[in-house]
């Protein structure tokens, strides 16, 4: 169970409201700049990523509605499983992308870089079948 999962009884604060995990200062990708033209391997598709994320919201939002609701919780359990899906797919979309181009940059440059940035890879892909 995670952290956000795992409230104290009378706690209001949502997991949505949770702030994102990051890494923790991980280094940034070599070459990249995410305010230069290239960005970040994700920076090309940003519309549309953020045009699923957004529909992913939608989808919280209606299983939250739905609990309210008390609809039948195989409904719900429907429902969140199509909302695993989509994340998912945006997961893997992302590590795609940072393989395609973080990880490539580094492996063209050599080095520490490109084991730091192997190591960063792998460590993502972990926490992704966890």
């Amino acid at each position: 169970m995670t952290q956000q999962q795992q409230q104290e009884p009378g706690d209001t604060t949502s997991p949505a409201d949770a702030e994102p995990q990051t890494t923790g200062g991980s280094a940034d990708c070599a070459g990249c700049d995410a305010d230069g033209p290239q960005g970040y391997g994700y920076t090309g598709d940003k519309k549309r990523y953020l045009a699923r994320l957004r529909r992913i919201e939608g989808q919280v939002r209606g299983i939250h509605r739905m609990v309210e609701e008390d609809q039948y919780c195989i409904d719900v359990l429907t429902q969140v499983a199509a909302l695993q899906s989509a994340l998912k797919g945006v997961a893997l979309a992302l590590l795609d992308d940072h393989m395609q181009h973080c990880v490539v940059n580094a492996a063209k440059a050599g080095g520490e870089e490109a084991e730091a940035k192997l190591a960063e890879a792998s460590a993502a892909i972990a926490r992704l079948v966890r």
